[in-house]
């Protein structure tokens, strides 16, 4: 069993940046694959981004290509997103999810998820 708990949302202007943290307790990091979703009023959870467990391979949604950047610290067992350039659509509630396959991620398929943080972003 994997615990994971979000932490770094908020309210910013649009071009604004945040940080996203996701801190895994139970397991060690390391064993799984992890992403980063969201889901913002009236609409379906959306893949964001996430990194393999071995060799730190990323994978982007198109919408955040090139301005998210998604690394781990396995020893902090901590998962993080950089949100650069953020937009009034980026608004969403962000969740981190754990899975064995980082291609299972891309589709929603997640072992374990977070609570979720509030992302804001203002026009």
């Amino acid at each position: 069993q994997v615990q994971l708990v979000e932490s770094g949302g908020g309210l910013v202007q649009a071009g604004g940046s945040l940080r996203l943290s996701c801190a895994a307790s139970g397991r060690t990091l390391s064993r799984y694959a992890m992403g980063w979703f969201r889901q913002a009023p009236g609409k379906e959870r959306e893949f964001v981004a996430s990194i393999t467990r071995t060799d730190a391979s990323t994978y982007y949604a198109d919408s955040v290509k090139g301005r998210f950047t998604i690394s781990r610290d396995n020893a902090k067992n901590t998962v993080y997103l950089q949100m650069n350039s953020l937009k009034p659509e980026d608004t969403a509630v962000y969740y981190c999810g754990a899975n064995f396959s980082w291609e299972q991620l891309k589709r929603l398929f997640v072992l374990y998820w977070g609570q979720g943080t509030q992302v804001t972003v203002s026009s």
